[in-house]
């Protein structure tokens, strides 16, 4: 593959909110270095502060972006793996899709520190928050090397083609080979994000978990407004013998006419 995706739908949602998270936050810097850093500091995931009631940090901490170059890396990677799936499967589906691994990233981070916090504390290391959208990345790259493993990809910068699944096993490779290192933390929560991604493939609905969040309101929505229209059914029935009429309804609130039925039994 030596050209990048079409650049639409949740890709370039996911592509436009992490540049403006970056340029805000760069901005920022400039106007008070030091304000800057605190504001970054509440956004990025420390599993400490977690637990002190921080809890949107699992949802922000992919936004925050220090560098410009691990920066370009990732969101280079994020439109290159995000585009191929949307080749394949709707915006929603991708969406969901790297939002449970953002969302497992953060969770395998937690549950490291709370390991460790209770075990063996120096398994934490130089541990410090977690940001960037690596998770995220790591996520759909393990969709990609579940569903399309045959598919071939450059190595780069090698000009080398390898397929997605062995390229998925080389980063999950390296990924364990760092957590022997001081960044652990990092390299679980990366596996984390993995997981996140092969678990969102296995058990996710085909349209994703959008659609089917949405199609389970109108659902319940359209319940409602039935029973409400029992109900009246109901209350008018009451109603008409109170006048001395009798009149029926069905199941779904309808009225039964009883002289076109006795007209078709006749007919």
């Amino acid at each position: 593959m030596l050209a990048f995706p079409d650049f639409r739908g949740a890709t370039r949602r996911l592509i436009l909110a992490n540049l403006a998270a970056y340029f805000l936050l760069l901005l920022a810097s400039l106007a008070a270095s030091s304000g800057a850093s605190r504001f970054a500091g509440l956004l990025a995931f420390d599993p400490f502060a977690f637990l002190h009631g921080y809890l949107w940090q699992p949802l922000t901490y992919s936004f925050v972006h220090p560098g410009l170059l691990g920066t370009l890396f990732e969101l280079l990677s994020l439109w290159f793996l995000a585009g191929f799936l949307e080749g394949f499967h709707n915006a929603n589906w991708v969406m969901s899709l790297y939002a449970l691994s953002v969302l497992g990233t953060a969770a395998a981070a937690l549950a490291l520190y709370l390991v460790a916090l209770t075990l063996a504390p120096s398994l934490l290391g130089d541990a410090h928050a977690l940001y960037g959208c690596f998770g995220g990345i790591f996520g759909l790259l393990a969709a990609i090397g579940l569903l399309y493993g045959d598919m071939q990809f450059m190595l780069f910068p090698l000009p080398i083609g390898i397929k997605a699944r062995y390229l998925v096993v080389i980063y999950v490779l390296i990924a364990v080979a760092m957590l022997f290192g001081q960044e652990r933390i990092y390299a679980f929560a990366q596996l984390g994000g993995a997981l996140g991604g092969f678990a969102y493939v296995r058990m996710a609905p085909r349209r994703g978990f959008t659609f089917v969040v949405s199609e389970s309101w109108f659902g319940l929505r359209n319940r409602y407004y039935r029973w409400k229209r029992r109900r009246a059914a109901r209350k008018f029935e009451v109603y008409m013998r109170a006048h001395g009429r009798t009149v029926k309804f069905d199941g779904e609130g309808n009225l039964i006419d009883e002289d076109a039925e006795d007209k078709k039994r006749w007919n």
